[in-house]
């Protein structure tokens, strides 16, 4: 019998919601990725540190009195690499239901991706699903993909996209096939035009093109940016005036952890010109929103 999640959180007592945290390894000590997608990875962001698994990051982020969004990338076609179950992502984040809210993910070019969403949210509870157009080798903006966004917008649940460069294949023969522009945020942009009521996550700064996705989530308010995977002394000052200014209440706190820690993008935050005054929404109050955490 599987145990469906719930969440259980006190927002009051949290100091923060990390949106963008990755289950790297399971409980099997099965990867997400293959070996030579790790160890470029690993080269790429400076990061040989541990994966740790799903308990593990459950006590990490109890003890800093943050909840975090937990989630895996199904990308089984394009990799040849059978992926981390997100069924038992949602299994282990109802083990630790104070403080992780897991994601499903779900390749798209699964002859059964709809069917596949639909249970990761009846049977599982998931409360979004995670995308990552470049490592799953899809175009977001290919129709082909529309039922499936029609499944979690019926499913009233987040979508979080990747956007923006990747280390996963830098360096790497070609980046090991793996295409850039498919992670271009104005891909979403018809997503968001023909899915109205689907709230699309944007993730990380989109370096090259961050004006791409300011210009998606000034016109279409069904779009969020999470600030993920970089650090806030890189962000591009564009960014920050949108963050201080007209998206403050559609910007998220992500880390990308492992790869970034929350105490390191927490830190750097501290000296960039993030507004003090803004930084509660994009800690937490935003995310309560987005997530539906607010009872």
């Amino acid at each position: 019998m599987t145990t469906r999640y719930e969440p259980a959180i006190d927002v009051s007592a949290l100091t923060a919601i990390d949106v963008h945290v990755h289950i790297e390894v399971d409980d099997h000590g099965h990867h997400s990725l293959p070996d030579d997608l790790v160890e470029a990875a690993s080269r790429y962001f400076s990061a040989d540190g541990p994966r740790p698994d799903l308990d593990s990051v459950a006590a990490y982020y109890r003890e800093r009195r943050m909840a975090a969004v937990v989630f895996t990338v199904d990308a089984e076609t394009q990799l040849g690499h059978a992926p981390v179950s997100s069924a038992e992502i949602a299994e282990g984040a109802a083990r630790n239901n104070d403080v992780l809210i897991p994601f499903g993910s779900v390749d798209p070019h699964r002859h059964d991706a709809v069917e596949r969403a639909r249970r990761l949210v009846a049977e599982h509870g998931v409360r979004g699903f995670k995308f990552h157009p470049t490592v799953q080798g899809f175009d977001p903006s290919d129709e082909r993909h529309y039922p499936l966004y029609e499944a979690i917008q019926d499913a009233a649940v987040p979508a979080l996209f990747h956007t923006g460069q990747t280390g996963i294949g830098a360096g790497l023969p070609g980046g090991r096939g793996l295409r850039l522009g498919l992670s271009n945020p104005m891909l979403l942009d018809p997503v968001a035009a023909d899915f109205p009521e689907l709230q699309i996550i944007m993730a990380h700064p989109s370096v090259p093109w961050q004006d791409e996705a300011l210009s998606v989530a000034t016109h279409k308010h069904n779009t969020w940016i999470d600030l993920s995977g970089w650090s806030p002394k890189y962000f591009p000052e564009t960014l920050v005036r949108a963050a201080n200014s007209y998206l403050k209440t559609r910007v998220l706190f992500g880390s990308d952890f492992p790869l970034l820690t929350p105490d390191r993008w927490q830190r750097d935050a501290a000296t960039t010109a993030l507004k003090p005054e803004v930084m509660p929404g994009i800690l937490k109050d935003n995310a309560v929103r987005l997530l539906g955490l607010g009872g």
